[in-house]
């Protein structure tokens, strides 16, 4: 038993060394080492928002590094321990083995991320389609089901814009969700996503409803997509909102239209003009980086206008009646629990997509 035990551990060894070295681990722990060292300079905090951006980049870079790191040493200290250890205690290297293993499993989706911003945060915008109250209604259910899973996924979420449906549900709902690879796992979901039940708005009726999933990669950075200044139309207005104190007074929402492609985002939730626009243009740096590789070009200038596919075919149907199930259009991969799935339970789907893409 101990010599298959001993196998294992070199196998899982041998697989995390060239996972380490696929992912370039030592390469980003040289740049974290360089990056904790400037954060620790007492100067960098003479520019807050400087130092913010160090530090917000720090804990994205220890969130992909760490748990390789553990990982590997975890592996290394348990095949020490195993080459001086008793027969009884074989049992619990076997457990511990197992443990170390799914560890790996979990990490090695890491592995399938090869896109520019897959590491990084991604901006969630959920539009409803047609359907009426049925598809806001169904909006709001995939609201909660990302909101749930990024939880689950130990991710922070903030909402950035929410438009309330009139009777239920949301009509739009822009989500910022950060952590490690949030853009490389949730741009599986980018599509159009189709919900099949017995309406509760409409007598009990089967309807069919349409929701519009677009996944953004979170861009801060100016220089990493560089839009021309001329090309862009900037109209304020004043935030709406449903009365009382809540109304704000000002002219502080934007509205920012890139006009080679046609492309428009508003941002009206932030407690000014100045706030909106980053927000605006941090959302249009993400929309037109996602063009960009929709369109497979180098370039903005090279980008089409009204090419996007974003109401084409739907990726994914949510079946409540007659029977029950979720499945995929594109992996064919399939899920009978659906009140499973939009309480968050999706990494299935997303496993299942990017293995067939790298296939």
């Amino acid at each position: 038993m101990k010599t298959d035990l001993e196998k294992r551990l070199d196998n899982l060894a041998q697989e995390v060394d060239a996972a380490l070295s696929r992912l370039d681990l030592p390469k980003k722990r040289a740049e974290l080492d360089k990056l904790e060292n400037d954060l620790a300079q007492p100067e960098i905090w003479n520019n807050p928002d400087n130092a913010q951006d160090l530090a917000k980049k720090v804990s994205a870079l220890k969130g992909q590094v760490a748990p390789w790191e553990i990982l590997s040493t975890q592996v290394k200290d348990l095949r020490e321990l195993l080459e001086i250890s008793d027969e009884e205690l074989l049992p619990e290297f076997d457990g511990q083995i197992v443990v170390l293993e799914n560890d790996f499993s979990e990490l090695k989706t890491q592995l399938l991320f090869t896109g520019k911003f897959d590491s990084g945060d991604a901006i969630l915008r959920l539009s409803a389609g047609a359907g009426g109250d049925d598809a806001q209604d169904f909006t709001e259910m995939l609201e909660r089901m990302y909101l749930r899973w990024a939880e689950k996924s130990g991710f922070k979420t903030q909402i950035i814009e929410r438009s309330p449906g009139e009777t239920a549900g949301v009509k739009t709902s822009v989500i910022e969700i950060i952590g490690p690879f949030a853009y490389g796992k949730l741009k599986s979901e980018n599509g159009v996503h189709r919900l099949v039940r017995l309406s509760p708005f409409n007598a009990e009726s089967r309807e069919t409803s349409f929701a519009l999933v677009e996944v953004l990669p979170k861009i801060d950075a100016p220089d990493a997509v560089k839009i021309d200044d001329k090309d862009l139309r900037i109209d304020v207005y004043r935030s709406g909102g449903h009365g009382g104190q809540s109304v704000n007074t000002t002219d502080s929402a934007v509205r920012i239209t890139h006009l080679p492609t046609g492309t428009v985002v508003s941002v009206q939730n932030e407690r000014s003009q100045i706030q909106n626009r980053e927000k605006a243009m941090e959302i249009l740096r993400g929309k037109l980086a996602a063009l960009q590789m929709e369109q497979h070009v180098d370039n903005l200038s090279e980008l089409r206008a009204g090419e996007s596919a974003s109401w084409g075919a739907q990726i994914r149907n949510y079946v409540l009646h007659p029977y029950k199930l979720v499945k995929d259009t594109r992996t064919k991969y399939e899920e009978k629990d659906v009140e499973k799935v939009l309480d968050g339970a999706i990494d299935g789907f997303i496993t299942a997509w990017l293995e067939n893409e790298a296939s």
